[in-house]
Protein backbone atom coordinates (compact mmCIF):
# COMPACT_ATOMS: atom_id res chain seq x y z
CA UNK A 1 0.00 0.00 0.00
CA UNK A 2 1.53 3.21 -0.28
CA UNK A 3 2.14 5.82 1.70
CA UNK A 4 0.06 9.56 1.77
CA UNK A 5 1.08 12.78 2.96
CA UNK A 6 -1.64 14.14 5.22
CA UNK A 7 0.23 17.90 3.87
CA UNK A 8 -0.49 18.83 0.65
CA UNK A 9 2.40 21.18 0.59
CA UNK A 10 4.41 18.15 1.42
CA UNK A 11 2.14 15.79 -1.77
CA UNK A 12 4.09 18.68 -4.16
CA UNK A 13 7.06 17.00 -3.90
CA UNK A 14 6.39 13.74 -2.78
CA UNK A 15 4.26 12.44 -5.55
CA UNK A 16 4.04 13.41 -9.40
CA UNK A 17 1.46 16.80 -9.63
CA UNK A 18 2.51 17.82 -12.92
CA UNK A 19 2.62 15.57 -16.12
CA UNK A 20 5.56 15.55 -19.26
CA UNK A 21 3.24 18.35 -20.59
CA UNK A 22 3.66 20.39 -18.42
CA UNK A 23 7.25 20.11 -17.29
CA UNK A 24 9.69 22.68 -19.94
CA UNK A 25 13.14 21.75 -20.50
CA UNK A 26 15.68 24.21 -21.55
CA UNK A 27 18.66 22.55 -23.35
CA UNK A 28 22.08 23.71 -23.17
CA UNK A 29 22.50 26.99 -20.98
CA UNK A 30 26.30 27.82 -20.32
CA UNK A 31 26.60 28.09 -16.22
CA UNK A 32 30.22 28.83 -16.54
CA UNK A 33 33.81 28.94 -18.74
CA UNK A 34 36.89 27.15 -17.75
CA UNK A 35 39.98 25.66 -18.75
CA UNK A 36 39.72 22.07 -20.73
CA UNK A 37 42.36 19.92 -19.46
CA UNK A 38 40.90 17.04 -22.18
CA UNK A 39 41.70 19.06 -24.62
CA UNK A 40 44.25 21.48 -23.79
CA UNK A 41 48.10 20.57 -24.13
CA UNK A 42 50.31 21.79 -20.80
CA UNK A 43 53.51 20.16 -22.64
CA UNK A 44 53.48 23.47 -24.75
CA UNK A 45 56.36 26.05 -23.82
CA UNK A 46 52.86 28.50 -24.94
CA UNK A 47 50.91 27.45 -22.22
CA UNK A 48 52.49 30.57 -19.73
CA UNK A 49 51.90 33.27 -22.21
CA UNK A 50 48.21 31.40 -23.15
CA UNK A 51 46.95 31.49 -19.14
CA UNK A 52 48.05 35.13 -18.99
CA UNK A 53 46.28 35.95 -21.98
CA UNK A 54 43.21 34.43 -20.85
CA UNK A 55 43.13 35.62 -17.03
CA UNK A 56 44.10 39.24 -17.89
CA UNK A 57 40.46 38.85 -20.50
CA UNK A 58 38.84 37.39 -17.85
CA UNK A 59 39.63 39.84 -15.38
CA UNK A 60 39.04 42.31 -17.68
CA UNK A 61 35.75 41.53 -18.65
CA UNK A 62 36.60 40.51 -22.59
CA UNK A 63 35.63 37.76 -24.45
CA UNK A 64 37.94 34.85 -24.89
CA UNK A 65 39.27 34.91 -28.10
CA UNK A 66 37.49 31.82 -30.34
CA UNK A 67 40.78 30.09 -30.87
CA UNK A 68 40.88 29.21 -27.21
CA UNK A 69 37.45 26.90 -28.11
CA UNK A 70 38.46 25.12 -30.98
CA UNK A 71 40.43 22.20 -29.96
CA UNK A 72 41.59 22.17 -33.84
CA UNK A 73 43.60 25.42 -33.67
CA UNK A 74 46.98 25.21 -32.97
CA UNK A 75 47.44 28.56 -32.62
CA UNK A 76 46.60 27.93 -28.53
CA UNK A 77 48.18 25.14 -26.27
CA UNK A 78 45.19 25.90 -23.64
CA UNK A 79 41.92 25.47 -24.29
CA UNK A 80 38.72 26.64 -22.84
CA UNK A 81 35.51 25.15 -22.55
CA UNK A 82 31.66 26.44 -22.05
CA UNK A 83 30.02 23.85 -19.20
CA UNK A 84 26.54 23.52 -20.03
CA UNK A 85 23.52 21.84 -17.94
CA UNK A 86 19.99 21.51 -18.84
CA UNK A 87 17.17 23.27 -17.12
CA UNK A 88 13.88 20.82 -15.95
CA UNK A 89 11.30 22.68 -14.24
CA UNK A 90 7.29 23.12 -14.01
CA UNK A 91 6.11 25.42 -16.41
CA UNK A 92 5.57 28.89 -15.30
CA UNK A 93 2.75 29.64 -16.62
CA UNK A 94 1.39 26.41 -15.03
CA UNK A 95 3.48 26.26 -11.62
CA UNK A 96 2.60 29.86 -9.71
CA UNK A 97 5.37 28.76 -7.04
CA UNK A 98 7.80 31.21 -7.12
CA UNK A 99 10.66 29.76 -4.17
CA UNK A 100 10.94 26.07 -5.81
CA UNK A 101 13.37 23.60 -4.14
CA UNK A 102 16.46 22.86 -6.70
CA UNK A 103 18.07 19.83 -7.31
CA UNK A 104 21.28 19.77 -9.10
CA UNK A 105 22.64 16.09 -10.55
CA UNK A 106 25.54 15.07 -11.77
CA UNK A 107 26.16 12.42 -13.89
CA UNK A 108 28.43 9.07 -13.75
CA UNK A 109 31.21 8.46 -16.18
CA UNK A 110 34.77 7.60 -14.78
CA UNK A 111 35.72 11.62 -15.87
CA UNK A 112 36.05 10.34 -19.24
CA UNK A 113 33.89 10.97 -22.14
CA UNK A 114 32.05 7.94 -23.57
CA UNK A 115 33.11 5.50 -24.76
CA UNK A 116 36.37 6.25 -24.12
CA UNK A 117 35.66 5.62 -20.24
CA UNK A 118 34.32 1.98 -21.96
CA UNK A 119 30.54 2.83 -21.48
CA UNK A 120 27.72 4.24 -23.15
CA UNK A 121 26.96 6.65 -19.97
CA UNK A 122 28.78 9.67 -19.06
CA UNK A 123 27.20 12.61 -19.82
CA UNK A 124 24.36 14.50 -18.84
CA UNK A 125 21.82 13.36 -21.54
CA UNK A 126 22.11 9.91 -19.85
CA UNK A 127 18.92 8.09 -19.70
CA UNK A 128 19.17 8.03 -15.96
CA UNK A 129 19.97 11.71 -15.64
CA UNK A 130 16.96 12.63 -18.06
CA UNK A 131 14.59 10.68 -16.27
CA UNK A 132 15.58 11.44 -12.45
CA UNK A 133 15.08 15.28 -14.05
CA UNK A 134 12.10 14.91 -15.10
CA UNK A 135 10.75 12.93 -12.72
CA UNK A 136 11.83 15.81 -9.85
CA UNK A 137 10.09 18.09 -12.30
CA UNK A 138 7.04 16.12 -12.28
CA UNK A 139 6.66 16.30 -8.31
CA UNK A 140 7.76 20.41 -8.12
CA UNK A 141 11.23 20.64 -7.74
CA UNK A 142 13.35 22.60 -10.35
CA UNK A 143 15.95 20.01 -11.57
CA UNK A 144 19.30 20.83 -13.48
CA UNK A 145 21.02 18.23 -15.06
CA UNK A 146 24.58 19.17 -15.72
CA UNK A 147 28.13 18.77 -17.58
CA UNK A 148 31.48 19.07 -15.73
CA UNK A 149 35.10 18.59 -17.11
CA UNK A 150 36.59 15.52 -18.00
CA UNK A 151 39.65 14.06 -18.35
CA UNK A 152 42.59 11.98 -16.19
CA UNK A 153 44.86 9.08 -17.42
CA UNK A 154 43.10 5.88 -16.11
CA UNK A 155 46.51 4.21 -18.18
CA UNK A 156 49.00 5.98 -15.79
CA UNK A 157 51.72 3.32 -15.71
CA UNK A 158 51.77 2.96 -11.55
CA UNK A 159 48.89 3.71 -8.69
CA UNK A 160 50.11 7.11 -7.53
CA UNK A 161 50.31 8.69 -11.01
CA UNK A 162 46.41 7.08 -11.69
CA UNK A 163 45.25 8.71 -8.21
CA UNK A 164 47.06 11.92 -8.57
CA UNK A 165 45.26 12.43 -12.02
CA UNK A 166 42.02 11.25 -10.72
CA UNK A 167 41.69 13.40 -7.80
CA UNK A 168 42.38 16.31 -9.54
CA UNK A 169 39.56 15.52 -11.84
CA UNK A 170 37.04 15.03 -9.17
CA UNK A 171 38.70 18.36 -7.51
CA UNK A 172 38.04 20.25 -11.31
CA UNK A 173 34.32 18.83 -11.16
CA UNK A 174 33.91 19.65 -7.65
CA UNK A 175 34.87 23.18 -8.92
CA UNK A 176 32.10 22.67 -11.75
CA UNK A 177 29.04 21.79 -9.61
CA UNK A 178 29.97 25.06 -6.90
CA UNK A 179 29.71 27.42 -9.93
CA UNK A 180 26.77 25.67 -10.96
CA UNK A 181 25.21 26.15 -8.18
CA UNK A 182 26.37 29.68 -7.61
CA UNK A 183 24.95 30.57 -11.19
CA UNK A 184 21.32 29.05 -10.22
CA UNK A 185 21.55 31.22 -6.73
CA UNK A 186 22.50 34.36 -8.99
CA UNK A 187 19.09 33.34 -11.37
CA UNK A 188 17.09 32.27 -8.44
CA UNK A 189 14.13 34.98 -9.73
CA UNK A 190 14.72 33.63 -13.10
CA UNK A 191 14.12 29.81 -12.11
CA UNK A 192 11.90 30.46 -9.47
CA UNK A 193 14.21 28.83 -7.10
CA UNK A 194 14.56 29.05 -3.23
CA UNK A 195 18.04 29.37 -2.77
CA UNK A 196 18.51 27.72 0.35
CA UNK A 197 16.92 24.62 -0.75
CA UNK A 198 19.24 22.97 -3.00
CA UNK A 199 19.77 19.13 -3.39
CA UNK A 200 22.90 17.60 -4.75
CA UNK A 201 22.25 14.02 -6.52
CA UNK A 202 25.50 12.49 -7.76
CA UNK A 203 25.24 8.82 -9.66
CA UNK A 204 28.34 6.97 -9.93
CA UNK A 205 31.28 9.05 -10.30
CA UNK A 206 29.04 11.90 -9.85
CA UNK A 207 28.34 10.21 -6.23
CA UNK A 208 31.78 11.11 -5.50
CA UNK A 209 31.81 14.84 -6.53
CA UNK A 210 28.40 15.06 -4.51
CA UNK A 211 30.10 13.66 -1.21
CA UNK A 212 33.19 15.86 -1.95
CA UNK A 213 31.29 18.64 -2.22
CA UNK A 214 29.06 18.42 0.65
CA UNK A 215 32.21 17.59 3.04
CA UNK A 216 35.59 19.14 1.65
CA UNK A 217 35.05 22.64 3.19
CA UNK A 218 38.46 23.23 4.26
CA UNK A 219 42.20 23.76 2.42
CA UNK A 220 44.22 21.00 5.37
CA UNK A 221 41.61 18.09 4.57
CA UNK A 222 43.62 18.14 0.88
CA UNK A 223 46.89 16.72 2.63
CA UNK A 224 45.62 13.70 4.16
CA UNK A 225 47.73 11.18 3.83
CA UNK A 226 46.45 9.57 0.32
CA UNK A 227 46.41 12.73 -1.10
CA UNK A 228 49.70 12.76 -0.63
CA UNK A 229 52.66 11.99 -3.61
CA UNK A 230 55.10 11.20 -0.63
CA UNK A 231 52.89 10.20 2.39
CA UNK A 232 55.78 11.59 4.50
CA UNK A 233 55.88 14.72 3.48
CA UNK A 234 52.38 16.55 4.90
CA UNK A 235 53.36 20.10 3.18
CA UNK A 236 52.59 18.63 -0.57
CA UNK A 237 49.08 17.30 -1.79
CA UNK A 238 48.17 16.32 -5.30
CA UNK A 239 46.06 18.94 -5.44
CA UNK A 240 48.10 22.38 -5.99
CA UNK A 241 45.72 24.63 -5.45
CA UNK A 242 48.32 27.70 -6.93
CA UNK A 243 47.32 26.23 -9.88
CA UNK A 244 44.16 24.54 -10.20
CA UNK A 245 42.41 27.18 -7.56
CA UNK A 246 41.20 26.95 -3.95
CA UNK A 247 38.14 24.58 -2.85
CA UNK A 248 35.85 27.39 -4.56
CA UNK A 249 37.56 26.86 -8.00
CA UNK A 250 39.26 30.61 -7.21
CA UNK A 251 42.37 31.90 -7.46
CA UNK A 252 44.27 29.58 -9.38
CA UNK A 253 46.32 30.14 -12.49
CA UNK A 254 44.52 27.18 -14.26
CA UNK A 255 40.97 28.02 -13.48
CA UNK A 256 39.09 30.37 -15.20
CA UNK A 257 35.90 31.06 -11.83
CA UNK A 258 35.05 34.33 -10.34
CA UNK A 259 33.12 35.03 -7.40
CA UNK A 260 29.49 36.44 -8.10
CA UNK A 261 28.37 37.46 -4.86
CA UNK A 262 26.77 33.90 -4.11
CA UNK A 263 27.49 31.28 -2.16
CA UNK A 264 28.18 27.17 -3.50
CA UNK A 265 26.06 25.91 -0.03
CA UNK A 266 23.98 23.17 -0.44
CA UNK A 267 21.29 21.69 1.99
CA UNK A 268 20.66 17.91 1.03
CA UNK A 269 23.20 15.47 -0.56
CA UNK A 270 22.28 11.81 -1.91
CA UNK A 271 25.04 9.47 -3.87
CA UNK A 272 23.75 6.97 -5.91
CA UNK A 273 27.16 4.59 -6.15
CA UNK A 274 30.14 6.23 -5.53
CA UNK A 275 32.08 7.01 -2.32
CA UNK A 276 33.99 8.99 0.15
CA UNK A 277 37.21 10.23 -0.56
CA UNK A 278 37.59 9.87 3.49
CA UNK A 279 35.82 9.90 6.52
CA UNK A 280 37.57 12.39 8.08
CA UNK A 281 36.20 15.02 5.71
CA UNK A 282 32.58 14.83 7.73
CA UNK A 283 32.12 16.82 10.56
CA UNK A 284 28.72 17.83 12.67
CA UNK A 285 26.45 19.95 10.82
CA UNK A 286 27.10 18.67 7.36
CA UNK A 287 23.74 18.57 5.07
CA UNK A 288 22.07 15.13 5.47
CA UNK A 289 22.86 12.69 3.35
CA UNK A 290 20.71 9.67 1.54
CA UNK A 291 22.60 7.15 -0.15
CA UNK A 292 21.78 4.21 -2.79
CA UNK A 293 24.47 1.91 -2.86
CA UNK A 294 24.72 -1.99 -4.52
CA UNK A 295 26.11 -4.09 -1.42
CA UNK A 296 28.85 -6.06 -3.66
CA UNK A 297 29.55 -3.03 -6.12
CA UNK A 298 32.51 -4.33 -7.95
CA UNK A 299 33.85 -0.44 -8.48
CA UNK A 300 32.87 1.67 -5.51
CA UNK A 301 33.23 -0.28 -2.56
CA UNK A 302 30.00 -0.54 -0.26
CA UNK A 303 32.36 -0.30 3.04
CA UNK A 304 35.82 0.40 2.59
CA UNK A 305 38.36 -0.27 -0.23
CA UNK A 306 39.92 0.97 -3.30
CA UNK A 307 38.57 1.94 -6.44
CA UNK A 308 38.77 0.26 -9.50
CA UNK A 309 39.58 1.33 -12.80
CA UNK A 310 36.56 -0.28 -14.75
CA UNK A 311 38.47 0.07 -18.03
CA UNK A 312 41.46 -1.59 -16.56
CA UNK A 313 40.82 -3.03 -13.40
CA UNK A 314 43.55 -1.49 -12.03
CA UNK A 315 43.63 0.40 -8.23
CA UNK A 316 43.18 4.16 -7.78
CA UNK A 317 43.07 5.31 -4.39
CA UNK A 318 41.27 3.70 -0.90
CA UNK A 319 37.77 5.22 -0.13
CA UNK A 320 34.75 4.66 2.19
CA UNK A 321 31.65 3.91 0.72
CA UNK A 322 27.91 3.92 2.23
CA UNK A 323 27.86 1.15 4.86
CA UNK A 324 30.64 3.01 6.55
CA UNK A 325 30.53 6.85 5.90
CA UNK A 326 26.63 6.57 6.86
CA UNK A 327 27.07 5.15 10.71
CA UNK A 328 29.39 8.65 11.29
CA UNK A 329 26.52 10.64 9.57
CA UNK A 330 24.48 8.81 11.88
CA UNK A 331 25.88 9.49 15.16
CA UNK A 332 27.06 13.03 14.20
CA UNK A 333 23.82 13.99 14.00
CA UNK A 334 23.32 14.69 10.74
CA UNK A 335 20.45 12.63 9.54
CA UNK A 336 18.56 13.59 12.86
CA UNK A 337 15.78 15.40 10.56
CA UNK A 338 13.87 12.21 9.06
CA UNK A 339 15.95 9.98 11.59
CA UNK A 340 11.89 9.12 13.03
CA UNK A 341 10.21 8.69 9.74
CA UNK A 342 7.73 5.91 10.64
CA UNK A 343 8.24 2.56 9.27
CA UNK A 344 5.03 2.80 6.89
CA UNK A 345 6.98 3.68 3.44
CA UNK A 346 7.59 0.21 1.74
CA UNK A 347 10.84 1.63 0.76
CA UNK A 348 11.59 2.70 4.35
CA UNK A 349 10.61 -0.79 5.54
CA UNK A 350 12.57 -2.37 2.97
CA UNK A 351 15.83 -0.63 3.64
CA UNK A 352 15.22 -0.78 7.86
CA UNK A 353 14.63 -4.76 7.31
CA UNK A 354 18.65 -5.00 5.76
CA UNK A 355 19.96 -3.21 8.39
CA UNK A 356 22.42 -5.75 10.58
CA UNK A 357 22.05 -8.50 7.77
CA UNK A 358 24.78 -10.23 6.37
CA UNK A 359 24.63 -10.66 2.53
CA UNK A 360 26.48 -13.54 0.86
CA UNK A 361 27.77 -14.05 -2.76
CA UNK A 362 29.49 -17.08 -3.04
CA UNK A 363 32.66 -16.55 -0.67
CA UNK A 364 31.86 -13.15 -0.03
CA UNK A 365 29.95 -11.74 2.69
CA UNK A 366 28.83 -8.23 3.86
CA UNK A 367 27.61 -7.15 7.04
CA UNK A 368 25.19 -4.24 6.66
CA UNK A 369 25.60 -2.07 9.37
CA UNK A 370 22.57 -1.08 11.79
CA UNK A 371 22.87 3.19 12.51
CA UNK A 372 22.97 3.64 8.83
CA UNK A 373 19.29 5.42 8.32
CA UNK A 374 19.48 7.02 4.99
CA UNK A 375 21.40 4.27 3.32
CA UNK A 376 19.62 2.04 1.16
CA UNK A 377 21.38 -1.13 0.53
CA UNK A 378 20.67 -2.79 -3.06
CA UNK A 379 21.03 -6.20 -2.94
CA UNK A 380 21.35 -7.75 -6.49
CA UNK A 381 21.62 -11.57 -7.76
CA UNK A 382 25.08 -13.06 -8.15
CA UNK A 383 25.24 -13.93 -11.59
CA UNK A 384 27.18 -16.09 -13.40
CA UNK A 385 30.32 -15.50 -14.94
CA UNK A 386 31.51 -14.01 -17.20
CA UNK A 387 28.73 -10.99 -15.74
CA UNK A 388 30.33 -9.16 -12.89
CA UNK A 389 28.41 -8.20 -9.70
CA UNK A 390 25.98 -4.87 -10.52
CA UNK A 391 27.04 -1.53 -9.87
CA UNK A 392 23.97 0.84 -11.16
CA UNK A 393 20.96 -1.07 -11.81
CA UNK A 394 19.17 2.16 -12.62
CA UNK A 395 20.91 2.39 -15.80
CA UNK A 396 20.05 1.90 -18.85
CA UNK A 397 20.92 2.78 -22.52
CA UNK A 398 20.10 2.20 -26.46
CA UNK A 399 22.65 -0.86 -27.21
CA UNK A 400 22.34 -0.32 -30.43
CA UNK A 401 23.93 3.35 -30.82
CA UNK A 402 26.80 4.22 -32.19
CA UNK A 403 28.42 4.60 -28.80
CA UNK A 404 27.46 1.49 -27.52
CA UNK A 405 28.59 -0.26 -30.32
CA UNK A 406 31.64 1.28 -30.57
CA UNK A 407 34.49 -1.00 -29.39
CA UNK A 408 36.40 -0.62 -26.13
CA UNK A 409 38.43 -3.35 -26.07
CA UNK A 410 40.49 -4.61 -28.98
CA UNK A 411 40.46 -8.18 -27.96
CA UNK A 412 40.29 -11.16 -29.35
CA UNK A 413 37.11 -10.98 -28.95
CA UNK A 414 36.71 -7.42 -29.25
CA UNK A 415 34.22 -6.18 -26.83
CA UNK A 416 31.89 -2.79 -27.48
CA UNK A 417 30.77 -0.41 -24.98
CA UNK A 418 27.26 -1.99 -24.37
CA UNK A 419 29.31 -5.47 -23.48
CA UNK A 420 31.56 -3.95 -21.29
CA UNK A 421 28.44 -2.05 -19.48
CA UNK A 422 26.43 -4.86 -19.75
CA UNK A 423 28.68 -7.06 -17.74
CA UNK A 424 28.17 -5.23 -14.52
CA UNK A 425 24.21 -4.59 -15.22
CA UNK A 426 23.67 -8.20 -17.15
CA UNK A 427 19.52 -7.71 -17.60
CA UNK A 428 19.69 -4.15 -18.02
CA UNK A 429 16.52 -2.79 -19.74
CA UNK A 430 14.46 0.52 -19.26
CA UNK A 431 11.64 -1.75 -17.35
CA UNK A 432 14.45 -2.53 -14.87
CA UNK A 433 15.95 0.74 -14.55
CA UNK A 434 12.85 2.92 -14.15
CA UNK A 435 11.98 0.66 -11.89
CA UNK A 436 14.72 0.93 -9.43
CA UNK A 437 14.62 4.63 -9.75
CA UNK A 438 10.79 4.07 -8.30
CA UNK A 439 13.16 3.08 -5.54
CA UNK A 440 15.10 6.13 -5.10
CA UNK A 441 12.40 8.70 -5.64
CA UNK A 442 10.26 6.44 -2.82
CA UNK A 443 12.55 6.17 -0.34
CA UNK A 444 14.67 10.05 -1.05
CA UNK A 445 11.95 12.35 -1.27
CA UNK A 446 10.28 11.90 1.78
CA UNK A 447 13.83 12.62 3.31
CA UNK A 448 13.97 15.54 1.61
CA UNK A 449 10.67 16.61 2.60
CA UNK A 450 11.49 16.41 6.29
CA UNK A 451 15.13 17.76 5.82
CA UNK A 452 14.45 20.95 3.57
CA UNK A 453 11.43 21.59 5.43
CA UNK A 454 8.66 21.40 2.28
CA UNK A 455 6.12 19.87 5.06
CA UNK A 456 5.49 18.64 8.12
CA UNK A 457 8.07 15.70 8.88
CA UNK A 458 5.49 14.15 11.33
CA UNK A 459 3.07 13.42 9.10
CA UNK A 460 4.90 12.07 6.11
CA UNK A 461 4.60 8.77 4.98
CA UNK A 462 1.30 8.32 7.29
CA UNK A 463 -0.62 5.15 5.58
CA UNK A 464 -3.72 5.46 3.91
CA UNK A 465 -6.77 3.67 5.23
CA UNK A 466 -8.03 0.57 3.76
CA UNK A 467 -11.17 2.34 2.50
CA UNK A 468 -9.04 4.49 0.74
CA UNK A 469 -8.93 1.71 -1.97
CA UNK A 470 -12.70 2.08 -2.59
CA UNK A 471 -12.86 5.32 -3.36
CA UNK A 472 -13.50 6.86 -6.84
CA UNK A 473 -12.80 10.44 -8.75
CA UNK A 474 -13.91 10.90 -12.28
CA UNK A 475 -13.76 11.86 -15.13
CA UNK A 476 -9.70 12.27 -14.85
CA UNK A 477 -8.90 14.56 -16.45
CA UNK A 478 -12.12 16.46 -16.22
CA UNK A 479 -13.46 19.23 -18.68
CA UNK A 480 -16.06 20.43 -15.67
CA UNK A 481 -17.73 18.69 -12.58
CA UNK A 482 -15.84 15.88 -11.28
CA UNK A 483 -17.82 13.34 -9.31
CA UNK A 484 -16.79 11.13 -6.76
CA UNK A 485 -17.93 8.08 -5.22
CA UNK A 486 -17.17 6.13 -1.94
CA UNK A 487 -18.20 2.17 -1.78
CA UNK A 488 -17.11 2.16 2.32
CA UNK A 489 -19.77 4.84 3.92
CA UNK A 490 -19.78 8.30 3.69
CA UNK A 491 -17.63 11.49 2.82
CA UNK A 492 -17.63 13.40 5.76
CA UNK A 493 -15.63 16.51 4.30
CA UNK A 494 -13.98 17.51 0.96
CA UNK A 495 -11.12 19.79 0.33
CA UNK A 496 -10.06 20.27 -3.35
CA UNK A 497 -6.29 21.98 -2.89
CA UNK A 498 -4.16 23.71 -5.71
CA UNK A 499 -0.67 22.09 -5.99
CA UNK A 500 0.70 24.84 -3.47
CA UNK A 501 -1.58 23.58 -0.61
CA UNK A 502 -4.13 26.65 -1.42
CA UNK A 503 -7.72 25.41 -0.57
CA UNK A 504 -10.07 26.35 -3.68
CA UNK A 505 -13.10 24.45 -2.98
CA UNK A 506 -14.77 22.82 0.06
CA UNK A 507 -17.37 20.77 1.62
CA UNK A 508 -19.05 18.70 3.87
CA UNK A 509 -21.39 16.48 1.56
CA UNK A 510 -21.44 14.15 4.50
CA UNK A 511 -22.91 11.24 1.07
CA UNK A 512 -21.24 8.30 -0.37
CA UNK A 513 -22.00 9.91 -4.34
CA UNK A 514 -21.62 13.67 -4.80
CA UNK A 515 -20.43 16.14 -7.49
CA UNK A 516 -17.58 18.72 -6.95
CA UNK A 517 -18.38 21.59 -9.42
CA UNK A 518 -14.85 23.00 -11.53
CA UNK A 519 -16.57 27.18 -11.32
CA UNK A 520 -13.96 28.16 -13.61
CA UNK A 521 -10.72 27.23 -11.58
CA UNK A 522 -7.92 27.30 -13.75
CA UNK A 523 -6.75 24.05 -15.81
CA UNK A 524 -4.07 22.19 -14.15
CA UNK A 525 -3.11 19.70 -11.08
CA UNK A 526 -5.51 19.94 -8.02
CA UNK A 527 -5.44 17.37 -5.26
CA UNK A 528 -8.72 16.15 -4.11
CA UNK A 529 -8.41 15.50 0.21
CA UNK A 530 -11.20 13.50 1.18
CA UNK A 531 -12.54 12.71 5.11
CA UNK A 532 -13.69 9.46 5.32
CA UNK A 533 -15.51 7.77 7.72
CA UNK A 534 -12.54 5.33 8.07
CA UNK A 535 -9.62 7.94 7.68
CA UNK A 536 -8.47 10.06 5.31
CA UNK A 537 -7.35 9.84 1.54
CA UNK A 538 -5.95 12.24 -1.29
CA UNK A 539 -6.31 11.71 -4.90
CA UNK A 540 -4.57 13.58 -7.68
CA UNK A 541 -6.89 15.44 -10.44
CA UNK A 542 -6.01 16.72 -13.74
CA UNK A 543 -8.54 19.67 -14.84
CA UNK A 544 -7.80 20.25 -18.66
Amino acid sequence: MLAIAASSSAQRYLTEVFSDANVTITNDVIYGTNIDFLTSNFASPDVPANVTELQTAVTLGNPIPAAYFDPTDGSTAVKVTNVRMDVYQPSQGIDPEMQRPLVVYVHTGDALPPPINGSPNGTRKDSTAVESCKRMARRGYVAVSMSYRLGWNPLAATELERRGSLLNAIYRALHDVRQCVRNMKANATTYRINPNKIVVIGEGTGGYISLAHTTLDEGAELFIEKFRPDPFNANVSFVDTLQVGDLEGFNGQLTLYRPNGETSETQFCVNMGGALADTSWLAPGDAPMVAFHTVFDPFAPFTEGIVIVPTTGGPVVPVQGSNLFMELVNEYGNNASFASLPSTNPFTNRARALYGTTQTHGANSVLINTNVEGLFPLVRPQWPAPAQEEASPWQWWDPNSAIAQTVVIAGPPPITAHQASSASNPDMSPTKGRAYLDTVMGYMNPRIVCALQLGPCSLVGIEEEESAADVSVWPNPANEAVNVASAQGLVRRYRLLDINGRVVAAGNPSAQRFVIERNGLSPGTYLVELDLEKGRTMRKLMLD
